[in-house]
């Protein structure tokens, strides 16, 4: 099976769906990563520019995605805080989905805009997960939607299902529990955006965040979706 991540930043498949990603990849599935932004504005820090920054993420980002089991990257190169909706982006990620061929897409939950009385999700997180749904349908399967893309060899393809990450209304978690320490490592390795990057801090913390009973009454550490089937 292909799955293809498309997000908006470096650290966003760890975060958001690091385990999933580190089971389906260890189950021998190809898993791959489209990282739209550079991430170039993620910090406070006084003592970087922008480019800097998003070469040092580019580095922490191969990095973390060797930890899941992942070592086909795309970077986009677009810029942090500046997406939009456009034609460009999604002929880009129509491009990206025809490369890959997956069957699978993960990408963030365009209609969350916060989770419960907490914070502001970013727009990068919302705009990429819409865009990816117009690039999806009706782009990336229908040869009239950018017909530029088959000059440059790429043929339509369908993924068969989404998964969006960090949903307020999942309906689909995954059993992560044997890969809660991958995740945690791999996260650590965005030394750029965590505080006291430890591995058993992370993974601590995560055995008490992700905590899910299932219907057999079997108490699991599960990531969440809100999973569309196409």
């Amino acid at each position: 099976m292909n799955i293809l991540a498309i997000v908006a930043h470096p650290d966003d498949p760890e975060f958001f769906a690091g385990g999933t990603l580190a089971r389906w990849a260890a189950e021998g599935n190809t898993v791959q990563y489209a990282i739209v932004t550079g991430g170039q504005k993620g910090t406070d820090r006084t003592d970087i520019t922008p480019h800097e920054l998003a070469a040092l993420r580019e580095v922490e980002q191969r990095n973390a995605a060797s930890v899941i089991g992942v070592h086909d990257i795309r970077f986009l190169h677009y810029v942090d805080g500046e997406l939009y909706n456009t034609l460009e982006l999604r002929r880009d990620l129509a491009r990206e989905i025809r490369r890959a061929k997956p069957d699978i897409i993960v990408t963030t939950d365009h209609q969350t805009v916060h989770s419960g009385s907490r914070g502001i999700n970013h727009p990068d997180h919302r705009t990429i997960g819409l865009v990816v749904c117009d690039a999806i349908f009706p782009a990336a399967n229908n040869r009239m939607f950018f017909p530029e893309l088959l000059d440059e060899g790429f043929q339509m393809h369908g993924p068969r299902e989404i998964y969006f990450a960090g949903p307020i209304a999942p309906n689909t978690w995954v059993d992560v529990g044997a890969y809660l320490a991958v995740k945690a490592r791999a996260v650590c390795q965005h030394a750029s955006q965590v505080k006291d990057p430890d591995p058993a801090r992370f993974e601590a913390r995560y055995r008490q965040s992700m905590l899910r009973m299932t219907a057999d009454g079997t108490v699991r550490y599960m990531e969440a979706f809100r999973r569309v089937t196409l």
